[in-house]
């Protein structure tokens, strides 16, 4: 595909056709790295900074949960003892 770079700001930008963003598994926001490569811009999906839901959940302990989730998960678990606390 050609296409044409694009000013954006004091930037300039390529716009990604959304056919090559769902084929790559791409999303607003989504972690990239890019390279220069001869002459060649290269963008890639940035595995490092890609996270997965169940490897940071995992990292979540009783030292370190929020407070705001533990009443949200008593009040789900007891919705009697949580309405007692907030009055």
């Amino acid at each position: 595909m050609k296409t044409s770079v694009q000013k954006w700001g004091n930037s300039l930008a390529v716009r990604i056709p959304k056919a090559f963003a769902e084929g790559l598994g791409w999303r607003e926001n989504a972690p990239v790295e890019m390279a220069v490569d001869g002459d060649l811009l290269v963008v890639k999906t940035d595995r490092e900074r890609t996270w997965d839901l169940d490897a940071l959940l995992a990292g979540v302990t009783d030292d370190n949960v929020h407070p705001a989730w533990e009443a949200d998960v008593v009040s789900a678990a007891d919705p009697e003892e949580a309405a007692k606390d907030s009055q």
